[in-house]
């Protein structure tokens, strides 16, 4: 049978390289629209239960141009101060108390996503028996990207970022993109033995993997067959080539 699906959009962040301080980066405009409206359509078009989207800076724009989609079960929850992205899903939990089905972690920021890939993700999820499915891309170049490493039987094996690769691992083009399906009851367990040992003091959603290893869970991946959908965009000049991307595409 389906499970139950649910989406947690991570819209929080200040986006500094967008130069306007006074704009949350998420409501930026592509084809008419905020890059976070495309994501929240893109969770509805999967018929997903219930939509939180995490805000935060400039969060009053975020939310007051969400609105029209209450009645979808669109909901907005602040993350307040903001430590990291797997913080950032804890502020999640309480509307997922009751909730029993996968949860789809998509960021504000990846407007580019298609129904398509995403759905694909989904679909690799629960043919595999995943407890947690990464959304990878295969790049020429994965210069400063978390490299997937995997089992012989083609499941998720590690996460290894950058700079803490091996010459062996570098070699690596399949990347993390960010985005991720997890079993719901699982992830915010995971959450809650994740700490924040980093310099920056942030919890790194990356970490709750080590708690699916642990407990032998499995962890799929699904490769993106157009590594530009998972693009981020982060500066001003990103977001111009995606919307020119878009444009084309007719998105």
């Amino acid at each position: 049978m389906k499970r139950p699906l649910a989406v947690i959009i991570m819209a929080a962040g200040k986006g500094t390289r967008m130069n306007n301080p006074d704009m949350a980066k998420v409501m930026f405009l592509i084809n008419g629209k905020p890059m976070v409206e495309h994501v929240v359509e893109l969770a509805l078009k999967l018929e997903a239960q219930r939509v939180v989207v995490i805000v935060g800076w400039q969060k009053d724009s975020v939310i007051n141009h969400l609105k029209k989609y209450t009645n979808r079960n669109v909901e907005c929850v602040e993350q307040n101060p903001q430590c990291g992205t797997g913080h950032a899903v804890m502020q999640a939990e309480g509307a997922f108390r009751k909730f029993d089905g996968d949860v789809l972690v998509l960021s504000g920021d990846v407007p580019m996503l298609t129904y398509e890939t995403a759905a694909s993700l989904i679909e690799l999820h629960h043919s595999t028996a995943a407890r947690a499915t990464v959304l990878t891309a295969v790049l020429d170049d994965a210069t400063g990207y978390g490299r997937i490493l995997r089992n012989t039987d083609g499941s998720v094996l590690g996460i290894v970022e950058h700079k803490d690769a091996t010459p062996e691992q570098l070699e690596i083009r399949e990347i993390n993109s960010g985005i991720y399906v997890f079993d719901a009851t699982l992830l915010f367990e995971s959450l809650k033995h994740i700490t924040p040992t980093n310099a920056q003091k942030e919890y790194y959603l990356t970490d709750v993997f080590h708690y699916f290893w642990l407990h032998q869970y499995k962890v799929s991946a699904s490769v993106a067959g157009n590594p530009l959908e998972i693009q981020g965009i982060n500066t001003v000049d990103q977001l111009e080539a995606a919307r020119e991307l878009m444009q084309k595409s007719g998105s």
